[in-house]
């Protein structure tokens, strides 16, 4: 893998990568093969501050939750409400920490 494929990849996608792993990302992304690269550099990632916007407004319901994936906990929020508000108030202060795929 060229060094400026993956310096190009890290400079699009970094306000997702977390500042502390890049270097690690770099040196994996160096390890794999063309077809992997490209296979990762599809990879949309979905941005924080919207996720944090969703569970504001819509986390009762367990949006957020769909949005990240993690339908399971989705389905939970949407039929307890959250877990009565208690979930809703955790998501907002951890979804912030995840960095979303």
């Amino acid at each position: 893998m060229t060094q400026e494929k993956i310096d190009m990849y890290v400079m699009t996608d970094q306000k997702y990568l977390p500042a502390e792993k890049i270097i690690f990302i770099k040196q994996k992304l160096q390890e794999i093969d063309e077809e992997k690269f490209s296979l990762v550099s599809t990879v949309e990632f979905k941005d924080p501050t919207t996720i944090l916007l969703v569970s504001l407004f819509l986390g009762s319901f367990g949006v957020d939750r769909f949005m990240m994936g993690d339908t399971a906990m989705g389905i939970l929020k949407l039929v307890t409400m959250g877990l009565c508000g208690i979930l809703t108030i955790v998501d907002w202060f951890s979804v912030q920490k995840t960095h979303v795929i």
